[in-house]
C-alpha cells in the first residue's frame, strides 16, 4: 500500500515576492501596449494592414470583456499616426440632373477651404450682379423686351376683336376667362331678344361665335410661346450682361484650386448655370419655400436663392494627425452607409444634396473602422450591406425601406464615393467558426484572422510585464500609483483568474475592474498610492456582492436541507466536487454521490441520463466506468452486474466527466462492501486505465469543500483528493492555505483510482499475483469475489429457470 503525503502549504499558492519587482510604486513603471503578450495576434495585425489587396479585412478573434477593443484601437491608432491624411470628399449639385448629386475628391485640408470659397464667391455676386441691373441701358433693353411682348399679345387680342367687331359680336372678360356675346349698336343684345330672333339668325350668329372662340384659343395658345420668348429674351440679356462678371468671380475662386481638377470641371458648371441664372440675383429669396425649409436644416446654405450652389463637405480631415480610426458602436445600416435626410412640407417629403449625411465608413475612408460582430449581424440589413461595399469597394448611400421594397418618395441617386478601408471585426471564436462556415461571402473579405490568447506563461519576466501594463491601465484611468505589494498581490490574483499557478491571465478588464475599486478604497482611506489592503479589499468586495446564491447554498448544507457528510464513513457514498455559478461568478459545491449494487446482467445505470439531466460527457463517464470494471475484475465470466448511480439532491442538468472518478469510488466502495470516509471529497475524471486526469475549476472546488468543514469547524481529517496533474493550477485562497499549513486540512494529489481508493477506505487496492488474483483483503479482492458471486448466482439462476441454459 503506497502512503500518499498530503500538498505542502507552500505549493498551494504560488506567490509573488513583492521585494522582486523592485520598484516603490508603478509611476516608476514605464507604461505597455496593450497586445502585451498578444505576438501572434499583432503580427496577424501588422500583416492585414500592410496588405493593400482586396479583401485582406481582419477578424479579432477574442472572448468579451479581454479589453480586446481597446487594445485593437489603440494599435491602429499607432499605426494611423504614421499614415498621411486621407483625401476628403464632399457632395455637390449636378445642374444637369440635381436627382444625381457629384462626389468630388479633394487632397487634406481643402472640403472646408472650397465650401467657404464658393460661399465668398456667391457674397461676391450677390453684390457685384444687382448693380449691373440698375443701369438706364439695362432698364431701356428689358422695357423694350418687355414692351414687345406685350404688344405682340396685343396686337392678338386687337385683330381679334376687330374681326368680332366687324360681326357685332363683342369680346367680354369674366371671372372664367373670355367670353363672346351679340352686339346691337355697340350693345350687348339681351338673351332674350336674341332668342326672339328668327332660328336663321340665331344660327348665323352662333356659327361666327364658335369660328371666334376657335381663334380665341389660337391666339391663348400663343401666349405661353409669347412668355417663354420674352423669358428666353430676359434670361439672354442678364446672360449676356453677367457674363463677363460671372467668369472673372468664378476665375478667382478657380485660381485657388488650380491644382485641383474635380473643383475646376465643377466650377465650368456653376459658372455657366451662374451665367444661366443671374436672374436669381434679382430676387429677395422669399418665392421658393422649399428652399427656405431646406436651408434651415443646413446653415451653410445661408440664401435659399444659392442653395444649388453650396458644397455638402461629406469628410474633411484638414485637422486630423494620420488616418482615422473609427469605432463603430451602433453599426446600423444608416450609420455605416450614411443617409438621405428628408424633410416633411405639407405632406411632401423633400430633400436635396446637402441633406446627404456621412456613415462611419466615409469617416473611416483611407483609415480603419473596427466593429463588434455580434453587433452588425444583429443589425436589420447591415452586414450584407458591408458585404456589398466591401465587393464593390464603393460607399452607396442604401436605405432599409429601398431593401424591402418600402420607398415610395423621390429621392436621391448621389454618385458613390471609392472605399479604401480596413475593417476590423472583433467577435468570439464561436462567431468565427459560424461565419467561416455559413457565409461563403465571409473568408474571401476577412481572409486574416488575429487569435488572441487569453493567458500567458507566468515567468518572472512577463511578471514584470504585467507589471508595466498594470502601469498603463492606471494613467489610462488616471488611478492612484500602484505600489509593489499591490503589484504582487494583483499578480497572484491574475493567476488565479487564470485558474493555472504557471500562467497570467490576460483579461485587461478584469484587471482594470479591480484596479478601480482598489483606488476607490485607497480613496476612502486618505491613501495616496494603493496598496495590497485595497487590492484585497477590492477582490473580497467584488466576491461578497456576487455570493449570495453561494451563501444561500452553504446555509442549507449547515441545516442538513443538502446532506453532505463532513465525518463518518459510509459504503458505496462518496462526496463529489462540482462548480456551479450565477453569471461570471462560479463557487464549489459538494454534492453527495451515492452507488447500489446488485446481481444483474452487466447494466450500470446513470440514473441522471435516465431522467435526461445528464449531459453526453457525464454519460460518457459512467460508460468508461464499466470499460473500467470489465478489464479488472471477474475477467474469466460475464459481467453480471446491476449498478446505479446518482448525483442526490440534484434538480439541475449535470455535465462533464469530472465526477467521474468519486463515482467509480462510490461503485467500488458498493461492491466490496468497504466504507469511504465522509471527510472528504473527490474531484477528477479517470480513464479505462484508471488514470485520474486534469479537471477545470480545481481552486474553487477544493474552496467549496473547504467552506463546508470550516463551517463546521476543522478536524484536521478532513480533505481534498485532486489529480495531479491538476497540482500546477493550484492558486487557493489565503485562508485554504494557512489551514492546510496548520494540519487543519490537507489536499491529496492522486494519480490513479489506486492511490484514491486506499486514502478513501484505508486498505491497500490490490495487485494481482501470478495467479491472476488481487490479496484477499484488498479492495480490488473484494470487488473481484462479489462479482465472481454475481455471476454464480447469476448462472444458477439461470440452470433453475431455464433449464440449465444462461439466456443472459
Amino acid at each position: 500500500m503506497t502512503e500518499i503525503q498530503p500538498l505542502s502549504a507552500d505549493v498551494l499558492r504560488q506567490r509573488c515576492d513583492p521585494q522582486r519587482l523592485d520598484f516603490e510604486t508603478t509611476a516608476d513603471i514605464p507604461s505597455t501596449d496593450r497586445l502585451m503578450g498578444q505576438g501572434r495576434a499583432a503580427d496577424a495585425m501588422r500583416f492585414a494592414l500592410a496588405m493593400r489587396r482586396s479583401g485582406y479585412n481582419l477578424f479579432v478573434i477574442g472572448e468579451r470583456g479581454f479589453g480586446h477593443q481597446t487594445s485593437v484601437k489603440q494599435f491602429l491608432e499607432y499605426q494611423a499616426a504614421d499614415s498621411e491624411a486621407p483625401d476628403e470628399w464632399v457632395y455637390v449639385n449636378n445642374f444637369d440632373v440635381s436627382r444625381t448629386p457629384k462626389v468630388l475628391r479633394l487632397p487634406p485640408g481643402n472640403a472646408v477651404r472650397f465650401r467657404e470659397a464658393m460661399e465668398e464667391l456667391i457674397d461676391d455676386l450677390k453684390v457685384a450682379l444687382p448693380s449691373l441691373f440698375e443701369t438706364d441701358d439695362y432698364r431701356n433693353r428689358l422695357r423694350a423686351i418687355n414692351d414687345e411682348a406685350k404688344e405682340q399679345q396685343d396686337q392678338a387680342f386687337e385683330t381679334l376683336r376687330t374681326k368680332a367687331a366687324a360681326e357685332e359680336i363683342a369680346i367680354l372678360r369674366t371671372p372664367m376667362g373670355f367670353a363672346f356675346a351679340p352686339t346691337k349698336d355697340d350693345k350687348v343684345v339681351e338673351p332674350e331678344i336674341f332668342n326672339a330672333l328668327d332660328k336663321t339668325e340665331r344660327e348665323r350668329v352662333e356659327g361666327v361665335i364658335e369660328g371666334l372662340q376657335h381663334e380665341l384659343e389660337s391666339v391663348l395658345r400663343n401666349m405661353p410661346v409669347i412668355e417663354k420668348k420674352r423669358r428666353d429674351s430676359i434670361r439672354s440679356l442678364n446672360a449676356e450682361l453677367a457674363s463677363s462678371t460671372v467668369s472673372a468671380s468664378v476665375a478667382s475662386t478657380a485660381e485657388q484650386f488650380r491644382d485641383i481638377p474635380p473643383v475646376l470641371d465643377y466650377l465650368k458648371s456653376a459658372e455657366a448655370d451662374l451665367v444661366r441664372n443671374a436672374g436669381l440675383f434679382l430676387q429677395d429669396g422669399g418665392e421658393d419655400e422649399t428652399a427656405k425649409l431646406l436651408s434651415r436644416e443646413a446653415p451653410e446654405a445661408r440664401d435659399p436663392r444659392f442653395r444649388r450652389y453650396g458644397v455638402n463637405v461629406v469628410v474633411a480631415n484638414g485637422d486630423a494627425n494620420g488616418a482615422a480610426v473609427i469605432l463603430e458602436d451602433h453599426p446600423t445600416l444608416g450609420n455605416l452607409l450614411g443617409r438621405i435626410e428628408h424633410l416633411s412640407q405639407m405632406g411632401t417629403l423633400v430633400t436635396d444634396f446637402m441633406l446627404i449625411k456621412p456613415g462611419s465608413l466615409h469617416k473611416a475612408n483611407g483609415g480603419f473602422i473596427v466593429i463588434e460582430a455580434r453587433k452588425i449581424l444583429t443589425e436589420p440589413f447591415a452586414w450584407e450591406a458591408l458585404k456589398r461595399t466591401l465587393r464593390g469597394n464603393a460607399i452607396r448611400i442604401e436605405s432599409a425601406a429601398e431593401q424591402i421594397g418600402f420607398a415610395t418618395t423621390v429621392t436621391l441617386d448621389p454618385e458613390p464615393i471609392p472605399l479604401d478601408v480596413k475593417v476590423i471585426l472583433i467577435g468570439e471564436r464561436r462567431l468565427y467558426d459560424l461565419l467561416v462556415h455559413l457565409d461563403p461571402e465571409f473568408s474571401a473579405l476577412f481572409k486574416v484572422e488575429a487569435d488572441f490568447e487569453d493567458r500567458w506563461a507566468r515567468t518572472s519576466e512577463n511578471e514584470e510585464k504585467s507589471v508595466q501594463l498594470f502601469s498603463s491601465i492606471i494613467d489610462d484611468e488616471d488611478l492612484r500609483p500602484l505600489d509593489a505589494t499591490g503589484a504582487a498581490l494583483l499578480i497572484e490574483e491574475v493567476s488565479r483568474f487564470a485558474g493555472d499557478a504557471e500562467r497570467l491571465s490576460l483579461h485587461i478588464g478584469y484587471v482594470t475592474d479591480l484596479l478601480r475599486e482598489a483606488d476607490f478604497w485607497a480613496g476612502d482611506d486618505k491613501k495616496q498610492t494603493i496598496g495590497s489592503a485595497d487590492v484585497e479589499r477590492a477582490i473580497a468586495g467584488r466576491i461578497k456582492r456576487k455570493d449570495r446564491v453561494r451563501e444561500r447554498v452553504y446555509e442549507a448544507i449547515d441545516r442538513e436541507t443538502l446532506l453532505i457528510d463532513t465525518a463518518g464513513t459510509a459504503i458505496g457514498q462518496v462526496n463529489g466536487l462540482a462548480v456551479t455559478g450565477i453569471g461570471d461568478f462560479v463557487f464549489g459545491k459538494p454534492s453527495r454521490i451515492t452507488a447500489r449494487v446488485r446481481m444483474g446482467t452487466g447494466k450500470l445505470v446513470d440514473i441522471e441520463r435516465e431522467v435526461e439531466l445528464g449531459g453526453p460527457l457525464h454519460s460518457k463517464g459512467v460508460l468508461i466506468l464499466t470499460s473500467f470494471l470489465n478489464a479488472n475484475f471477474a475477467l474469466d465470466r460475464p459481467l453480471s452486474l446491476w449498478a446505479s448511480l446518482v448525483f442526490e439532491q440534484s434538480y439541475g442538468g449535470i455535465d462533464g466527466d469530472s465526477a467521474s472518478s468519486a463515482e467509480l469510488y462510490a461503485l467500488l466502495s458498493a461492491l466490496a462492501e468497504v466504507p469511504i470516509r465522509q471527510d472528504l471529497a473527490v474531484t477528477g475524471s479517470v480513464n479505462q486505465l484508471g488514470q485520474v486526469q486534469a479537471i477545470g475549476g480545481v481552486n474553487e472546488k477544493i474552496e467549496g469543500f473547504f467552506d463546508i468543514c470550516n463551517r463546521r469547524g476543522l478536524t484536521g481529517d478532513q480533505g481534498v483528493l485532486i489529480p495531479k496533474s491538476n497540482t500546477k493550477h493550484l492558486m487557493l485562497r489565503q485562508d485554504v492555505v494557512d489551514a492546510v499549513k496548520a494540519g487543519k486540512f490537507a489536499v491529496y494529489p492522486i494519480h490513479s483510482i489506486d492511490e484514491g481508493i486506499e486514502i478513501l477506505t484505508g486498505l491497500p487496492a490490490g495487485v494481482r499475483d501470478t495467479s491472476g488474483k488481487y490479496p484477499a483483503k484488498s479492495i480490488y479482492g473484494l470487488v473481484d469475489d462479489r462479482l465472481r458471486e454475481f455471476a454464480e448466482a447469476r448462472r444458477a439462476f439461470a440452470e433453475r429457470e431455464n433449464g440449465g441454459k444462461d439466456n443472459g
